[in-house]
């Protein structure tokens, strides 16, 4: 494994842990923009994890009625990463989030990783489905499934090498595409930027539309953008990337607000085709092909190829983020739980047997969702984004403990804005679990 270190690779332990030393600190406005990396990584991995799917529903059914669920869903987001993202770097006994987490119980991390397993397997079950739709409707030839392998195939490739700047590069690539064809196909029907703004501050709970109310969309959306276990990803790309004393506070923030700003982007571009060219229609949204077919007529095969581009760019990112990131991310919190496992087989995760099974079953074993006869792909996105914010209070809850230690944070524990925040995100977790359990009973 690598990280970028004046334009060249320094090596680094596939733990993945990084010399002491770290990345550069950037000084120019040029250099901050050259270190940013983690932060693209993991939106974009976030984005193929409902945002996608569930802005497209949410415009169709809704139109701009329910942007403020989209902007609280950010706030949310920015605000737990951050946080999160803080206590790594700012921690005086220099541990990962997860290791702190074992402060608060030794086997809390394993069981975080657990989870990261079995929420990354079901996103990967709609990401993969997703990319090999995508691909099938771009090519015309072969199948949906033939596809889906050939897409997982290509994520081994990328991931199986172990080297941090491989997925960077990848993801950056998928950027291009993805500001190309969304943003594209966003200004081809023209927005409304009237009723955008509306939206936003109206806070308005229309009519159920379709097969989804407006409260599940919304907590659907909070559960995919707000995000669980998913805002974990974040502490582990920005260790492989080379953040991890507090001197990189300053670009971790401008890393993470940068990605922040291209997901706003990007899942606005989404939102407003679903509502300029479903909504008007009075048409709900039962596969993501009705948004590609509407904008084919309008705009003829180019809106077609514009929407099945950014489709595969969103799925594939997260296809890859997420192959690399939950098998790390587990095998981590089972060390940091068990560390006798780390001693039998060092720093290095290819070597334990355990990391392959992890592996196996978020990158690989996902497959089987891509046969002909299982749910579809829109069905697994919104109820499962849905179902993960179940898990948020596992970690806002461990959060809020490890931010009051002042033998773990010194001077930076307690801070009331953190505690309020986290206090915010706790209570919105169990009401938004009671929710979701309302609406996939319904």
């Amino acid at each position: 494994m690598e990280i970028s270190k004046g334009g060249k690779n320094m090596a680094i332990s596939p733990n993945p842990m990084v010399e002491p030393q770290g990345a550069p600190i950037p000084k120019t406005f040029w250099e901050y923009v050259r270190s940013f990396g983690p932060g693209i990584v993991v939106v974009l991995t976030w984005l193929g994890a409902g945002d996608l799917v569930d802005c497209s529903v949410a415009g169709a059914h809704y139109g701009y009625a329910l942007m403020w669920g989209l902007a609280l869903a950010l706030l949310v987001r920015y605000a737990l990463v951050s946080i999160i993202a803080k206590y790594q770097l700012m921690n005086i006994q220099g541990h990962t989030i997860l290791e702190g987490y074992s402060k608060v119980f030794r086997l809390y991390p394993f069981i975080l990783g657990l989870g990261g397993v079995v929420l990354g397997h079901f996103y990967e079950s709609y990401t993969i489905s997703g990319s090999g739709t995508a691909l099938y409707h771009l090519t015309g030839i072969g199948s949906p499934l033939i596809w889906s392998i050939i897409a997982v195939i290509a994520a081994v490739g990328i991931t199986g090498r172990t080297i941090y700047n491989y997925l960077e590069l990848a993801e950056k690539i998928i950027l291009g595409f993805l500001a190309i064809s969304l943003i594209g196909g966003a200004i081809a029907v023209k927005p409304n930027i009237g009723e955008i703004v509306k939206g936003t501050f109206a806070f308005a709970v229309p009519e159920q539309v379709g097969p989804f109310g407006a409260i599940m969309v919304v907590v659907s959306l909070i559960g995919a953008v707000g995000g669980s276990l998913a805002n974990l990803l974040y502490p582990t790309f920005m260790r492989q990337k080379g953040y991890i004393r507090p001197e990189h506070r300053r670009v971790q923030i401008y890393d993470m607000l940068f990605g922040i700003i291209v997901i706003i982007v990007l899942d606005l571009a989404v939102w407003v085709m679903g509502a300029e060219v479903l909504h008007p229609r009075g048409i709900t949204i039962s596969n993501f092909t009705d948004l590609a077919r509407l904008l084919g007529e309008m705009l003829g095969r180019f809106g077609e190829v514009l929407i099945y581009l950014g489709v595969l760019g969103a799925c594939f990112s997260s296809v890859i983020g997420y192959a690399d990131g939950f098998p790390r991310m587990a095998m981590e919190g089972l060390y940091v739980s068990i560390p006798e496992r780390k001693a039998k087989y060092g720093n290095n995760y290819a070597r334990d047997p355990i990391f392959r099974i992890f592996y196996f079953i978020v990158a690989i074993f996902p497959l089987i969702w891509s046969i002909p006869g299982m749910p579809g792909f829109i069905w697994l996105t919104v109820v499962v984004n849905a179902a993960q914010i179940i898990l948020l209070p596992l970690v806002s809850i461990g959060l809020l403990v490890l931010i009051n230690r002042k033998d773990i944070l010194g001077k930076e524990a307690g801070r009331p804005l953190d505690n309020i925040l986290l206090i915010f995100l706790t209570v919105l977790a169990f009401w938004g679990a009671y929710q979701t359990a309302i609406g996939l009973f319904k």
